[in-house]
């Protein structure tokens, strides 16, 4: 009990280690990345439960954290539906040998202990996560307004009457139209592949 608890004080527990690219194909989570599709890792934390699987498009999780078994649980979380957010770094206290990287994917908490000699390799992180963040929150706004310019103008159309067509032909045409639409919006403001981020933000 008393070796558990100075373990969780000096955040002994579980602690992280950022994995160079040397050694990417050592790890369990290199089996699960969609190379023939052009996925590719760009930082990777793993830990004696764990692995942190961030690539272009995903973050992979091998959750090894099971009271009962030695099974890991395969975990899936592509940006594009499962955006990031709240993203912090907590830097180590005096008597600490770890830090710490927070962040949400979706509605999905994660809080990652990572060894204190690798701050450097972890801020590159933070940034590149917190760039994301950003992004998509910009993205989002933009989306929300280009939806809401496209209700008021279906409501106006609606609204008129137009000469020689019927209303089923009139629907037909808006809906046709509105498909289209949202389809060319989602691809400009939902963004699936962040590699120019990683690459500006992440020394490999």
């Amino acid at each position: 009990m008393f070796k558990k608890f100075a373990a969780d004080a000096l955040g002994l527990s579980d602690i992280g280690k950022i994995i160079p690219p040397s050694e990417y194909d050592k790890v369990d989570s290199d089996d699960y990345v969609l190379h023939e599709d052009g996925e590719k890792i760009f930082f990777l934390i793993k830990s004696k439960q764990d692995e942190y699987c961030f690539t272009n498009t995903t973050l992979i999780h091998v959750d090894g954290n099971s009271a009962v078994n030695t099974k890991k649980v395969l975990k899936r979380y592509d940006y594009a539906n499962y955006p990031i957010s709240e993203v912090f770094l907590e830097t180590a206290g005096n008597i600490d040998l770890d830090v710490e990287i927070k962040f949400q994917v979706g509605g999905v908490k994660f809080s990652i202990d990572v060894d204190k000699k690798q701050i450097a390799q972890l801020s590159d992180l933070y940034k590149a996560l917190y760039a994301m963040s950003k992004i998509v929150n910009e993205n989002d706004r933009h989306f929300n307004e280009r939806i809401e310019s496209l209700h008021k103008a279906v409501a106006v159309v609606s609204g008129s009457k137009n000469e020689g067509m019927n209303k089923a032909e009139e629907l037909a045409k808006i809906n046709e139209y509105i498909y289209a639409w949202i389809g060319e919006t989602r691809t400009k403001y939902v963004k699936k592949d962040f590699s120019d981020i990683f690459l500006k933000y992440i020394e490999n």
